[in-house]
């Protein structure tokens, strides 16, 4: 599709007149019209609008020209992954588990490697090929190229370690010591878990920066872990894909 049809969708499907996008962005009902039948494009800015609105990235806005690739893990991205920045605008150069609420999520190759060599062997690489394929292909990322410029003085690390001891000291029954806190891999990271209010929630939330790790205990039981600045949640699931179960719900 090319912009003048994207934006015409986007607008239709959510039932918003010309008059109604136009007041939303600050133009003129001729400039919608323009942009929809292929006279103009929006502008910069006005783009950047249209993504927070829209919750898209600008590429999908332009007609997805080039695959976006997520510059600190390198895992090809669609809108449904993209990580935000600090207003909610959709970020097309991070997906949401290296970059989240403007916060980038790691600050250690390793630990991403780490990360990353799990999901990849889901994939059909063996531990030794992702490791190796990843050390090569993550330098050359943007991230890592700057990452010393982009870091923000530990402070991330900082929440953490905070959040480790935290949870730690909660003692819950059968799970193992907690030693990191990095992104969810694997085939429970989008499971509806219940809250004691009857609401359901997805262990990841692409609306909020969250730090989560699935700890298996091997067996028959597998415990979930997501934290954030604002509350802990523990859950626990059978391994072989029984329904979850919410252990802790605490504000912190």
């Amino acid at each position: 599709m090319n912009t003048k049809d994207v934006l015409y969708e986007l607008r239709t499907k959510r039932g918003m007149s010309q008059d109604e996008l136009a007041e939303k962005v600050f133009v003129t009902r001729q400039a919608v019209s323009r942009w929809e039948t292929g006279e103009t494009v929006p502008n910069t800015e006005t783009l950047k609008l249209l993504s927070k609105l829209y919750n898209v990235s600008i590429n999908t806005l332009l007609g997805s020209p080039r695959q976006l690739v997520c510059q600190c893990c390198g895992m090809p991205m669609d809108d449904a992954i993209l990580g935000k920045d600090k207003d909610g605008t959709p970020n097309e150069n991070y997906c949401q588990w290296c970059y989240a609420d403007g916060t980038y999520t790691y600050r250690d190759m390793d630990d991403l490697i780490d990360v990353c060599v799990g999901h990849m062997a889901t994939q059909g690489f063996s531990e030794a090929q992702a490791r190796e394929y990843l050390k090569q292909r993550l330098p050359e990322l943007d991230y890592w190229k700057r990452h010393a410029e982009l870091a923000d003085d530990g402070q991330f690390d900082a929440l953490k370690k905070q959040l480790i001891d935290e949870i730690n000291a909660l003692h819950i029954e059968g799970m193992p010591k907690l030693e990191k806190l990095n992104a969810l891999v694997g085939q429970y990271v989008n499971l509806a878990y219940p809250l004691p209010s009857g609401a359901r929630v997805k262990f990841l939330h692409d609306g909020t920066t969250y730090l989560g790790n699935q700890l298996e205990t091997g067996g028959e039981r597998c415990f979930g872990v997501l934290a954030n600045a604002d509350f802990i949640m523990v859950c626990t699931y059978g391994c072989e894909g029984a329904d979850p179960e919410l252990l802790l719900y605490k504000k912190r």
